[in-house]
């Protein structure tokens, strides 16, 4: 037939053995051909025949390209296009198979007129291991019931063959009307590639598309995919510092490449990601060859990530979980260098490459926009102060002036963001582009009083009560910062807007060299969702917010006092600061807190806001530790506290440093319950600190709790005699534990049992606003309470994140648990509520098998992203952070039952729990007990607590390992607690 020539010509040669040398895609693909064919008869093989000759073919080029991979002998993206120049090769064969010997057509009829071309990613003649093959089948006209054969027989084939296959067969025409009414599909198509069939056709195809996409203009296509792009980042997170990030559809990751490429071919004619890239290129202006041999490179990294995830997951995998990050990382060759184990190098590596990513979007897109949409209609105009400054305004946007030279110059690298700041002015792409290029040139500014200035200012920016309403270089005023991307306007506004812009063109690093260490710094748990570098700017957007009253009612304690805050750069500088020395070893607050000495007077701070900030860095996890570690009923703890802080600033201060260090974190962190702990932390330490009630009268502060019950109660109906019973009942800890509502509320129901006679009493009242429910039990008290209602709870699916445990005059345990369910919100439902009550009354009834239903919950295999974060089991005692009571810190992989587990040895121990703090940062649980020996003294004897701490971490060492391991976690009766 006229025009066809990409069907493959046979021979009758042997298929090459799998010993074999390395032969050529010709070589292998005229091999397979020939072996379809029977040698003796010249007849074709039967399909069953030929799918087992295929399907080794597959094996072996897929076999042969991995290995060369994973021996270092092809990077990526020649791997990628290894592997599609193989698949070209053995569909051509497929295709000639299918037309010349597989289907019979009717005589005279000739054969179909058919193309069959490659499309999407595979169309760029680059394919991942098990990434789909996407096929255009392309007819003259409606497809005929021929063509509907061999587009039949072709797909069954290859689905037989096991390859995942996206496939469309369509006319010229209909390709035409699809690429306009959809962009996905006119990128699609954008990269067709002819693999078989009829040439003339698909040069017909090519020549019609292009002249459709002419007339179409490429403003259309770019703003849809920056649309496209913009939900794409939104779907996988925004922020393109993620610990567990997406390689392929995550900001900064192949696809932002990709639609690079998709901009400039649409505008400019470059047809494939290697001509992109190519040293040709730069002759365009665009990029200078340094900048395109550095994205050549972040392509071809990305591309090996791509790969590893493959052939480790054999599927298509695209995100970086923490289960594959240390297998990729040393498959890659990244050993540990000093104190950096080689997963946090491979992964800083991996960050660093997204950032120059987006670097490369910053220089490159808005030369596409500005080719393809033209200049910016009535936008506003540099006036005289600016030009005097060295800046113009072109498109709306701000750019150094012709002459003005940041290399010989620098200090007007940031007079530029000053000027942006000001006047409310988004920042040029060729302004980015110069940042970028001189970025080097900011090291001679530290130490530059007029640098610090700027920089505190953008860090800080103007007091809410007096930020001006600024106004544009024309005089039209401007609600909001212009976002430094295009996506996720919310986070890039504000102050963290200009330290993005810092970070990102690495100035950041270059004005505070110990900055340049975090960034792309990522902590290796399941706590941390970003590095280091973007959780600090998290934070400053977030204080930022809370200034302006955007968090208001979400948190506001932290609005009123950050409205009066007398120390608010200092502040600003803790925020920036507190995590500065992480990943360098030992105590990061510690090492932080020194760096902040040297950092703070190069930045401009006075002496006094230079110790405050390095007291905040030192104590900024001190509140936090302290309301979800310890009991705060304890007077001790307040004294302590207050002891270390001294000053009511310092605590408001810390408080507010707490709460955006904690906000940053991820937004699961932040709950209502932890809300409350820190605020009543906050109130107690307050009131020791401005001189009011001193923690240590006890006495005062029980009979006055007392007091006001009694009141209570008597408006309650309570006769005189069941009013000085209760109140008779508890020991001091219990009134100083509970508010007087709370009380009342334990009367009535002490009463209401005792008239029932009931041998056990549970009352359960969700507390939405602070984000817990709380259990209240009554019972007799009895070794192993504690251990047995934490095995209810746990069975219930519930999670304890705080206990009281009390024994009251009478014998009987009054117990209370603050609990919420697996999303970290209170139990409210009325059936939850029931089922809670009756687990508990059934396990505390001996009628539940404690051990046999938490192991079967425990017996659940842990998922590889969980078994990947190690949790070194830890148990701490101290005898000196409470006068009263043994603490006892215990570390470890947070599981069903560990709380049970736990308790149940200290029970073992002949120890009494008073009161439980359960706090998990991701896969690690921290558990604290205060407790107290059989006759209510503190355990001083060495040897005993010796003998406590061997038990815990035994049993906490067992459970790491089962659940480290590829077996089942043992049940709870095999852990030797």
């Amino acid at each position: 037939m006229a025009g066809r020539k990409h069907f493959q010509e046979t021979d009758h040669a042997a298929m090459p053995t799998l010993s074999s040398p390395s032969l050529s895609v010709r070589d292998l693909t005229r091999s397979l051909a020939a072996s379809l064919l029977s040698p003796e008869t010249g007849a074709a093989v039967p399909r069953d025949v030929a799918i087992g000759l295929f399907r080794r073919h597959l094996a072996r080029f897929q076999a042969s390209v991995r290995e060369e991979f994973e021996a270092h002998r092809l990077h990526g993206a020649s791997a990628a296009k290894q592997l599609a120049e193989h698949t070209d090769g053995m569909i051509r064969t497929l295709v000639d198979f299918t037309m010349e010997h597989a289907l019979d057509f009717a005589p005279g009829a000739g054969r179909p007129t058919l193309a069959v071309a490659a499309t999407g990613g595979y169309g760029r003649g680059m394919l991942a291991p098990f990434s789909d093959i996407d096929l255009l089948f392309l007819t003259p006209d409606d497809p005929s019931a021929d063509v509907s054969r061999v587009v039949e027989y072709i797909l069954y084939f290859l689905w037989d063959l096991g390859l995942k296959v996206g496939h469309a067969t369509r006319s010229i025409p209909q390709c035409i009307a699809e690429a306009e009414a959809d962009t996905t599909v006119r990128t699609t198509l954008l990269d067709a590639r002819l693999l078989a069939g009829d040439d003339a056709l698909f040069a017909m195809f090519e020549a019609r598309y292009i002249v459709a996409c002419v007339e179409a203009g490429a403003a259309r296509f770019i703003t849809d995919k920056r649309r496209e792009r913009t939900a794409r980042h939104h779907r996988f997170g925004d922020s393109p510092y993620l610990v567990e990030p997406n390689v392929k559809e995550g900001r900064g990751g192949l696809r932002d490449l990709q639609t690079l490429y998709w901009m400039c071919r649409y505008t400019f004619g470059t047809r494939h990601v290697s001509d992109l890239l190519a040293p040709g290129f730069s002759s365009l202006g665009l990029l200078t060859e340094q900048e395109a041999k550095r994205a050549r490179r972040s392509w071809n990294f990305l591309w090996s990530v791509r790969l590893h995830l493959h052939y480790i997951s054999g599927r298509a995998e695209e995100r970086l979980t923490f289960d594959v990050q240390p297998v990729v990382g040393a498959r890659m060759g990244y050993t540990r260098h000093g104190r950096q184990v080689g997963v946090e190098r491979f992964m800083r590596h991996y960050f660093l490459t997204v950032r120059e990513v987006m670097r490369l979007t910053h220089v490159l897109e808005p030369a596409v926009m500005r080719q393809a949409l033209g200049p910016t209609a009535n936008a506003p105009q540099a006036d005289s102060a600016m030009r005097d400054a060295g800046f113009t305004v072109l498109d709306g946007q701000i750019l150094p002036e012709r002459g003005t030279s940041l290399d010989d110059d620098p200090i007007q690298m940031m007079r530029l963001l000053e000027w942006a700041r000001t006047r409310k002015l988004p920042i040029h792409p060729l302004a980015m582009h110069k940042l970028i290029r001189w970025e080097r040139r900011a090291a001679i500014l530290r130490g530059n009083p007029e640098a610090a200035r700027i920089f505190l200012d953008l860090l800080c920016g103007a007091p809410p009560e007096r930020a001006p309403r600024l106004a544009a270089a024309d005089g039209t005023p401007r609600e909001e910062v212009p976002s430094f991307h295009a996506t996720a306007e919310d986070r890039r506004q504000g102050n963290a807007y200009w330290l993005h812009i810092l970070n990102e063109t690495g100035i950041m690093g270059r004005l505070m060299p110990d900055w340049s260490r975090i960034v792309g710094q990522m902590q290796f748990d399941t706590y941390h969702v970003f590095t280091v570098d973007e959780h600090t700017i998290e934070a400053i957007r977030i204080f930022g917010r809370i200034e302006h009253g955007a968090m208001a009612d979400e948190i506001p304690l932290a609005y009123d006092l950050a409205r009066n805050l007398q120390s608010r750069r200092a502040l600003y500088m803790a925020i920036l600061l507190h995590d500065i020395a992480k990943g360098r070893g030992g105590d990061h607050s510690e090492l932080g807190s020194e760096i902040a000495l040297e950092v703070c007077p190069e930045m401009g701070l006075t002496g006094e806001e230079t110790e405050t900030v390095s007291w905040l860095v030192l104590h900024h996890l001190l509140l936090s530790q302290t309301a979800f570690q310890r009991d705060i009923d304890d007077p001790k703890t307040i004294l302590d506290l207050a002891d270390t802080i001294q000053s009511p600033e310092r605590l408001r201060l810390l408080l507010l440093l707490t709460i955006v260090d904690m906000r940053a974190v991820s937004p699961r962190v932040w709950n209502a319950w932890k809300a409350t702990l820190l605020h009543e932390l906050y109130m107690r330490v307050a009131e020791v600190l401005e001189g009011g009630l001193a923690t240590t009268e006890r006495d005062v502060r029980v009979a006055r709790a007392k007091e006001a019950v009694g009141e209570i109660l008597e408006e309650d109906g309570f006769s005189p005699e069941e009013t000085e019973q209760f109140l008779g009942m508890g020991y001091g800890s219990y009134w100083l534990s509970f508010d007087q509502d709370t009380h009342a509320r334990h009367a009535l129901l002490i009463r209401e049992s005792e008239r029932r006679e009931s041998p056990l009493t549970v009352e359960t009242q969700p507390l939405p606003t602070r984000g817990v429910t709380e259990v209240t039990i009554y019972t007799a008290d009895h070794p192993g309470l504690f251990s047995r209602i934490a095995g209810a709870l746990a069975i219930a699916g519930a999670s304890i994140v705080d206990a009281r445990i009390h024994t009251l005059i009478n014998g009987m345990a009054l117990d209370t648990f603050w609990i919420q369910d697996a999303s970290g919100e209170a139990f409210e439902e009325p059936h939850q509520l029931a089922r809670l009550s009756t687990l508990v009354e059934q396990t505390l009834s001996g009628r539940t098998d404690i051990a046999r239903e938490i192991g079967g919950i425990g017996r659940m295999r842990y998922g590889r992203r969980m078994r990947a974060i190690h949790v070194p089991p830890r148990v701490v005692i101290d005898n000196r952070a409470s006068n009263s009571y043994t603490v006892i810190e215990v570390n470890g992989r947070d599981r069903p039952g560990l709380l049970h587990d736990v308790t149940q040895a200290i029970s073992d121990h002949k120890l009494q729990i008073a009161s439980a703090h359960i706090t998990t940062y991701g896969v690690r649980a921290v558990d604290v007990f205060y407790v107290k020996d059989l006759f209510g003294l503190k355990i001083t004897d060495e040897r005993r607590l010796t003998e406590i701490r061997e038990a815990l971490i035994h049993g906490l060492r067992q459970a790491e390992e089962a659940a480290t391991s590829d077996t089942e976690i043992p049940p709870v009766e095999t852990l030797s607690i």
